[in-house]
């Protein structure tokens, strides 16, 4: 059965909510999930021998079957890669949803990244991710998502309902911040494994340079920019108030985020942690102008930047916590208004350090943490199934299993990570993949069976155990 973002599928056209029976013949025989060999869109020798070498460690055949299918969910069924005008082309769908969100493209890869120095294939196709998303780009920095054709019209239904400028290759017009770091981040990963320059060419470094100039425009300084979004819809959260502008704001250098990770609009204009993403994005690339470029011009205005926002986040985006301490608001307008909540998507205040957006050491970093995973986040679901950070995305009662895996994967606390891991054994409805969200005491009761950027989170949170904890490993759950 169809399982889709509220705001989306072509084929769909509505929300559904996926509800199985538990199938424990399923999970007593473990039969792999993935597509056979014949069928699965990219092949990587290195992520293969990866697989079998993680997979060797994990003493729970449950959890072992699970890391099987999601580590290489991706390049099994996503992965469309190619060439363009003598350039490699590699166009990376979300999963359930034939389109390419520039977020979900890049984490969706991420699993594979420190591989890429020794297999020549995988490498290729990460450089094509690299300039496609440097093209979508050039079409349309607002766009968060992308079709196939860059010359066809948005295949999602909704979207032809949008009132937004809606140009040819887009799939989606919802205006995120995180749509323009996710690429900068990729581009710094890909070139500090492989120190490879190909990638980083002319268009390549135009597409980064309007990235820069877009969240200039963006801090609305001196007027309220280009962009504005309406949908006709039921849902409040998926349109923008004021003639599409977005809730008012004090400028004060924060760069306006019109939309969540999460595809949500925002309370207030300035999405804390995605300025905070901003900020470690733009140190990143400025790497790369500088050094596979050797475009110092560049790499000054990206830092110069992120300085800027860095001191406005500082100044108008720490505050009281209720108990006598700080934290970093989710939210704020500048004009002193702010939002304490946290949302599954990352980039989350909690997820912060998954992106090196915060150092999870950091006391500041720590005590905005332990209250986003509480009742004091409007978002903290506890149910009987699992506990964890949900979103207004699919309502109140839903767990999202990435919060489950950020956590896991930002703590050094064994104890927690035990927790995570059986939660998310419990949590999967025997279907041995991860899943955008689920019922708190049902979770049979779920939503998209096919989500390839929390499957990669998954294999990646093996991965990193393998290396950092591995005796959890080797522990039945």
């Amino acid at each position: 059965m169809p399982v889709t973002r509220r705001d989306v599928l072509a084929a769909a056209g509505a929300l559904t909510i996926s509800t199985i029976a538990p199938q424990p013949a399923l999970a007593a025989t473990f039969v792999s999930q993935r597509p056979p060999v014949r069928d699965r869109k990219f092949l990587s020798r290195s992520v293969e021998r990866e697989l079998s070498r993680i997979k060797a460690r994990i003493a729970d055949p449950e959890i072992a079957w699970i890391f099987e299918n999601c580590y290489p969910n991706t390049l099994d069924t996503t992965v469309f890669a190619g060439s363009s005008d003598g350039r490699p082309d590699t166009f990376v769908i979300t999963g359930d949803i034939d389109a390419m969100w520039l977020r979900d493209s890049s984490v969706q890869v991420e699993p594979y990244t420190h591989l890429m120095r020794d297999d020549s294939a995988l490498r290729m196709m990460v450089h094509g991710l690299i300039q496609r998303q440097a093209r979508c780009i050039l079409i349309d920095p607002y766009a968060n998502a992308f079709v196939r054709d860059p010359n066809a019209k948005s295949n999602l239904d909704s979207a032809t309902l949008d009132a937004t400028e809606m140009k040819p290759g887009v799939a989606q017009r919802k205006w995120e911040i995180d749509s323009l770091c996710y690429p900068m981040r990729l581009a710094h990963d890909y070139w500090q494994v492989t120190r490879d320059k190909t990638p980083f060419d002319a268009i390549w470094a135009k597409s980064a340079k309007l990235i820069v100039s877009t969240f200039r425009e963006q801090q609305r300084k001196t007027g309220p920019g280009p962009y504005t979004y309406q949908r006709l819809t039921k849902i409040p959260t998926d349109s923008l108030m004021l003639d599409g502008y977005g809730p008012p704001s004090r400028k004060v250098g924060l760069i306006h985020s019109m939309f969540r990770p999460s595809d949500d609009a925002c309370v207030y204009p300035f999405l804390v942690p995605a300025n905070l993403f901003a900020v470690s994005s733009l140190r990143q690339v400025a790497r790369v102008h500088r050094e596979a470029r050797g475009d110092s011009a560049a790499a000054s205005d990206a830092e110069a930047l992120a300085n800027e926002v860095e001191a406005a986040l500082r100044a108008h985006a720490i505050v009281p916590d209720g108990q006598g301490g700080k934290v970093w608001a989710y939210e704020v307008d500048g004009f002193g208004n702010w939002l304490f909540a946290d949302d599954a998507g990352i980039p989350s205040l909690y997820g912060l350090p998954l992106i090196e957006a915060a150092d999870a050491q950091d006391p500041l970093y720590q005590r905005t943490a332990a209250l986003a995973w509480s009742p004091r986040n409007p978002f903290f679901v506890q149910g009987k199934a699992a506990s964890g950070i949900g979103s207004p995305h699919m309502g109140l009662d839903k767990v999202w299993p990435m919060a489950i895996i950020a956590r896991a994967m930002v703590s050094t606390d064994e104890a927690v990570i035990r927790a995570c891991l059986r939660d998310l054994k419990a949590t999967h409805a025997g279907t041995g993949f991860m899943h955008e969200s689920f019922d708190k005491d049902d979770p049979a009761k779920f939503t998209r069976p096919w989500f390839a950027w929390v499957n990669g989170m998954f294999g990646m949170m093996i991965a990193e155990l393998a290396k950092k904890h591995p005796k959890l490993l080797a522990e039945r759950y």
